[in-house]
């Protein structure tokens, strides 16, 4: 299997540079609607509430976070199989946001989905063949002719018998049936795989086999891959790059290595917290676990402020008044958080005032002026906040030990930045 010969003449056009796919304050509302005869609207399900992030060609990032906080539904919204309430989603620069179902045809092919369960997204009634094949007569990517050969030559590539291609999807397991659905998906040579929890149905010994098979397609096809899931050792074995969601909105994104060594925001820390971690237990100095206190909060009422602090052992005043931004603090690290910073030395005042022109409590300086920065914006910024010094730090100053513009304090205000 190779790529289309019109890759290869993007790719000499220079059009492969910048991300495949860059999402920008993306929105999913579900609206509720009161019963009886005259239906209207009484409120909405905030699935998904401002979510930024970029995905690198041939690269993979990581989503996670409990279940309900609208990991699938960014999923479901980037294949557009949900049409967004807001926002933005550009595909190879191009916003796929607005398209219709029409203008969406030609993008089907390069933006697939595998989804989480094996045993219901495979139509019980069709064979494998039928299954694998239907996507390629309906883009028609092959003669008809050839589509059988296709088939049998993706069911080679997951793993399976190219000769099982007249059986049905009852007659495999569950790890072979996933399968089946990752030769689906690679059938129209996709450039975006979006990977809905693929390994979470599956037994402990398939899911490696699993995460093992797209790492290596990955490698083989330069495929991007959104990868949804819960097992945090998973991601980090998969993604070099992860975002943490909770009730809509992503609070901590990072690279592989800073997000699981030092990470900054309370939620994450709660969950690295619970990971078990052989080698730790073994040689000692294992993560103190941290346990959250009441429930995930709704997404038809969410909390005012930081929707977070209601379970946050860090949470004071600021927290309930203004949502922190999601501040950029290294060079490839944003946490959305008024108290940002490593488990056991966080600091005791807010580090976002400056940039969101407040006092400690929230309120409104007069005469301060906010940060023009755009929290809401994909991908890193040259400069950033460092948390321990106050200070800006930039990429040409990283090497030196520079830091930043030697801001006065009044400058930064009580504990804040100013960028």
């Amino acid at each position: 299997m190779t790529r289309p010969a019109v890759d290869d003449a993007n790719a000499s056009s220079g059009s492969t540079g910048g991300p495949i796919l860059e999402v920008t304050n993306l929105q999913k509302y579900f609206p509720i609607k009161s019963s009886g005869v005259f239906r209207r609207s009484i409120g909405a399900v905030q699935a998904v509430d401002g979510v930024s992030f970029q995905v690198e060609r041939g690269s993979a990032l990581g989503l996670v976070g409990e279940s309900g906080c609208g990991k699938s539904t960014t999923g479901r919204l980037i294949t557009r199989l949900y049409d967004p309430t807001g926002g933005s989603m550009k595909f190879e620069g191009r916003e796929i946001g607005n398209l219709s179902n029409r203008q969406m045809l030609p993008l089907r092919s390069e933006i697939q989905m595998i989804f989480q369960d094996p045993y219901s997204s495979l139509n019980p009634r069709h064979t494998v063949g039928t299954i694998v094949g239907t996507p390629l007569r309906v883009h028609k990517m092959v003669p008809e002719n050839k589509v059988l050969d296709r088939v049998r030559e993706l069911l080679e590539v997951v793993g399976l018998n190219p000769e099982h291609y007249n059986r049905y999807p009852n007659e495999f397991s569950g790890g072979q049936r996933q399968r089946i659905g990752i030769a689906r998906a690679l059938a129209l040579q996709p450039k975006l795989l979006v990977a809905d929890e693929p390994v979470s149905a599956l037994d402990v010994s398939i899911q490696a086999q699993v995460v093992n098979l797209l790492q290596d397609v990955q490698k083989q096809f330069d495929i991007a891959f959104l990868f949804i899931a819960h097992d945090l050792a998973v991601v980090r074995h998969f993604c070099p790059e992860i975002a943490v969601m909770y009730l809509g909105k992503i609070v901590e994104i990072a690279d592989r290595e800073t997000l699981y060594n030092t990470p900054h925001h309370p939620y994450t820390q709660a969950l690295l917290s619970a990971v078990p971690d052989v080698k730790q237990a073994a040689v000692g100095g294992r993560r103190e676990r941290i346990r959250l206190a009441g429930d995930v909060p709704s997404p038809i009422n969410p909390p005012s402020g930081c929707r977070f602090r209601t379970r946050c052992w860090m949470a004071q005043d600021i927290c309930s008044k203004v949502e922190p931004p999601l501040l950029q603090i290294g060079k490839n690290h944003k946490v959305a958080c008024h108290f940002a910073g490593e488990f056991g030395a966080m600091p005791t005042s807010p580090i976002t005032l400056s940039a969101l022109g407040v006092d400690g409590q929230g309120n409104k300086i007069a005469g301060a002026d906010a940060s023009v920065e755009d929290f809401t914006r994909a991908g890193y910024a040259d400069t950033w906040t460092d948390v321990a010094t106050h200070q800006e730090r930039s990429n040409a100053l990283v090497g030196t030990g520079g830091l930043g513009t030697g801001m006065s304090d009044e400058q930064r205000g009580e504990g804040g930045t100013r960028r």
